[in-house]
């Protein structure tokens, strides 16, 4: 007898109850998922609410530039020609760059020059050429909400961590369904309590996740493209492999050293990297006007930039981004002949190309309309929402004077376990990577120093 209760509790101490085990899981689960939110949350607010602005780009731009909205004339527009040249008289400093074309009948021509190192965009009236508005690039409501979107107003180590905090949601969203997940202990799908009570809190934070987690996850991994080291890298690995940029159109022409982005002020992701071509030097050099028309004649979309030729080999270079992804075009022409040296569709692109364009469009809510903007809406709503939320569940459940870290569980191959599995999912993304080594080397530091003083001197 006394053997066989002895071999019991060896058996008990070597295997833990399931529910136990359950338990321990749940807990390192729920500290992850809490270092998770604690770095993301103040970001993941800033990325919904400026998101959530840029959704509606077109009619916030159409509400403060008001004046750039103008009323068709009675003949034709003027000539791209007289437009740039009415653009430097206004800013007799600058040297044009650019032209974009209006969108249509009722929208303004802009004409982008360069003023002391500083991008100024010139709208004009198509039809009278008069001046409607002079602003900064940069300055445009716009272009604020996007630079903070992004962070690159503070430089590339912040928009570095826009990187992270995406590779950080998506652990966010992995490891909340995890801790959602049903248990017999109700509020999976229902809100119980009432506001004064932390379940209620609870309860509200799980459900809203279980409703915008897929749409939190799908910003994140249609976000990552853009990012400055993991976006960077895809796109030269889906280049190389011929899966991005079609590098055949460019086999048999001559090149120059400079990106496409350089010269165009919005390119699509895949052609960021794409060679600029060069002209090969002739008599006479077409104008802008020749330019456009040219271009219109070939089938290219309203709204598109030109970029103006540079030096004896530079190019006029268009690009037309629609909200209709797949009539997405970029041309270079010949400053000399007006022949297209490359002209790229949306269709040229390899498979990894267009699925990230197609998945940028959606996230920026320009695919399918006006429901494409709501529903990428409700989704930002609804992380402002899971944010609030976990910060009124984690204020009232915290400690008077500490932090509230969710304790570890004392099995430490459950530790062990579900930080291996935090830190391979941070290796898909190695900015967050190196984050998560870093909180766990803040953590284990943290944990010697307490059982340090703990210990008698």
């Amino acid at each position: 007898m006394s053997h066989s209760l002895a071999g019991a509790v060896a058996h008990a101490t070597a295997a833990p109850h399931p529910r136990a085990a359950r338990a321990a899981v749940y807990r390192a689960v729920w500290r992850w998922h809490f270092y998770a939110g604690l770095l993301c949350l103040p970001f993941l607010i800033l990325l919904s609410a400026t998101g959530a602005l840029y959704l509606f780009k077109d009619e916030i731009e159409r509400t403060f530039t008001h004046r750039s909205v103008v009323v068709p004339g009675p003949g034709a527009p003027l000539s791209t020609d007289r437009l740039i040249f009415n653009a430097t008289q206004a800013v007799p400093e600058g040297r044009p760059v650019s032209f974009i074309d209006p969108v249509d009948a009722s929208t303004s021509a802009v004409v982008a020059l360069l003023e002391n190192g500083r991008r100024i965009h010139v709208s004009l009236d198509p039809y009278t050429g008069d001046v409607l508005d002079r602003v900064g690039a940069d300055d445009t409501v716009m272009m604020v909400v996007r630079r903070l979107h992004s962070l690159s107003y503070f430089g590339p180590v912040a928009n570095g961590v826009i990187e992270v905090v995406a590779g950080f949601a998506i652990i966010l969203v992995l490891t909340g369904l995890y801790l959602w997940w049903p248990r017999g202990e109700g509020g999976a799908v229902t809100i119980r309590g009432n506001p004064a009570r932390r379940i209620w809190w609870r309860d509200l934070h799980a459900v809203t996740g279980l409703v915008a987690g897929g749409g939190l996850l799908f910003l994140a991994a249609t976000g990552l493209p853009w990012s400055i080291w993991w976006g960077q890298q895809v796109r030269a690995l889906s280049n190389e492999a011929g899966l991005g940029q079609p590098r055949a159109l460019w086999a048999d022409k001559a090149v120059s050293t400079v990106p496409m982005r350089a010269l165009l002020g919005e390119v699509g992701w895949a052609m960021q990297d794409a060679p600029a071509p060069l002209s090969q030097p002739g008599p006479d050099a077409i104008g802008p006007d020749r330019a456009v028309a040219i271009l219109r004649g070939l089938g290219m979309p309203r709204g598109f930039e030109l970029a103006l030729p540079v030096g004896e080999t530079g190019i006029y270079a268009a690009a037309a981004y629609p909200r209709d992804v797949a009539r997405q075009r970029m041309i270079s022409l010949d400053q000399y002949s007006g022949r297209p040296l490359v002209d790229v569709r949306f269709a040229d692109l390899g498979f990894v190309a267009r699925a990230i364009q197609y998945g940028i469009g959606l996230h920026k809510g320009e695919h399918w309309g006006r429901p494409n903007q709501l529903a990428m809406l409700a989704v930002c709503l609804a992380t402002i929402l899971l944010c609030v939320s976990a910060a009124t569940m984690w204020w009232k459940r915290r400690p008077p004077g500490g932090l509230g870290v969710p304790p570890w569980p004392g099995d430490r191959r459950v530790v062990a376990g579900a930080t291996l599995i935090v830190v391979a999912l941070g290796a898909l993304f190695p900015l967050t990577g190196l984050a998560i080594l870093a909180m766990i080397g803040i953590d284990l530091g943290l944990a010697a120093l307490r059982g340090a003083r703990r210990s008698p001197a």
